[in-house]
């Protein structure tokens, strides 16, 4: 009798477990897999800035891939609230699970998606060309802005990074490089600013640096944290979100006043920013280096030609340079024809005050400064600049 007992209790037990509903399941192609585990990792991040971040994020559980494809989770993670997780796979060799890879959309290993509870998510993929390959049956409405995003994503990446010509890969080729970086980027920032749905407008926030560079799109990081301090200001991501962007953090951005700098000259002197832009209709506030090849680019074949142009009709170009050696920075200026406007620089290299004072970590640099030192427009270069420049000079 008692072992009849045991036995119907084991039997309840099993039936019990077999009946237990898969919370994410899917199915995964294995071709062209052989570098592949056979695993599937399910990944949280904690924080804002551990998403689309490797190492960061923890492992809560994993599953096998059978030999025709099929895996399955069956216990559901213990969060009541929406929570973004990463679905991720892994190559053989690889020691830690929770390895992102941000390299290239069309062969990242991991694809974010939100568990929310009670709800079952089946997926398929596969596991080659995981990121780009995958996607969900039936899915929901925040998972397919999730398919949405990733799509917007890899057309931005094989249309402004995916092919880079020769001449592009090249120091030369630096601003054209950031230029094609930053219109990705804009496409994923203004995929968040488009939707309500907060956590694909944070993988969309991650996705456009996931190293947290955001230099060169400081209006749009603060943009962002505005919307969302708004729509969820409880949330800890905003409020991470918000610490990122404090304009504490950020270049002085477009629209802000400079502050009164106090320029070193080359006799010694100094001399405060105020007083050399006041009668300017337009003033170019340039941040260079004699070492920096498309700073050296920019001068011969853009800036010379503008101040010849320009200069006696109210622009003017006050130079800052990131420089140690004064020798060097004399005939930098000399070669480039660059002596024809006025130059400043404390001779402490990249590490300096003024640098401190702008928030900047990155050059080639610019502010383009109405008389007053508001910020009208920056980091112009090449034929924006000269477009934005020709515009400003013909209005009044």
């Amino acid at each position: 009798m008692k072992n009849l007992l045991k036995f119907s209790l084991l039997f309840l037990f099993l039936m019990q477990s077999c009946s237990k509903e898969a919370w994410l399941s899917g199915t995964m192609d294995l071709e062209g897999g052989e570098d592949w585990k056979p695993m599937v990792y399910v990944v949280v991040p904690e924080k804002f800035d551990g998403v689309a971040q490797s190492f960061v994020g923890k492992v809560l559980d994993s599953a096998q891939i059978d030999e025709s494809g099929s895996f399955e989770f069956i216990n559901p993670p213990e969060m009541k609230a929406p929570v973004l997780l990463e679905i991720a796979v892994q190559r053989k060799g690889e020691k830690y699970p929770n390895k992102l890879l941000n390299e290239n959309p069309e062969t990242d290993n991991y694809f974010p998606l939100v568990y929310e509870s009670g709800k079952s998510i089946k997926l398929n993929s596969k596991i080659s060309q995981f990121q780009a390959s995958f996607s969900l049956e039936e899915p929901s409405l925040i998972n397919g802005k999730m398919i949405e995003l990733r799509d917007l994503r890899l057309e931005a990446y094989q249309k402004q990074l995916k092919n880079q010509s020769i001449k592009e890969a090249s120091d030369e080729g630096l601003l054209e490089r950031e230029k094609r970086l930053v219109e990705y980027q804009k496409q994923l920032m203004d995929f968040a600013d488009d939707t309500d749905e907060f956590f694909p407008a944070m993988v969309a926030l991650r996705w456009a640096s996931p190293e947290g560079n955001y230099e060169r799109i400081a209006e749009l990081l603060y943009n962002q944290s505005e919307k969302w301090r708004t729509l969820y200001p409880e949330h800890p991501w905003t409020k991470e979100l918000g610490s990122m962007a404090d304009k504490e953090n950020l270049p002085i951005l477009v629209g802000d006043q400079v502050p009164d700098l106090l320029f070193p000259m080359k006799d010694g002197q100094e001399v405060r920013l105020q007083s050399l832009i006041e009668n300017q209709r337009l003033v170019l506030l340039d941040v260079w280096a004699s070492w920096c090849a498309p700073c050296r680019l920019e001068n011969r074949n853009i800036l010379v030609p503008l101040w010849e142009k320009y200069n006696q009709k109210g622009f003017q170009i006050l130079a800052y340079g990131l420089e140690s050696n004064e020798t060097a920075w004399n005939n930098a200026i000399q070669k480039d024809g660059a002596y024809r406007w006025t130059h400043y620089s404390h001779l402490e290299g990249d590490q300096n005050p003024f640098m401190d004072a702008l928030r900047l970590k990155t050059i080639p640099a610019n502010f383009l400064l109405n008389q007053e030192g508001r910020v009208l427009a920056k980091n112009l270069h090449g034929e924006d600049l000269i477009e934005f420049v020709d515009n400003h000079m013909k209005e009044r």
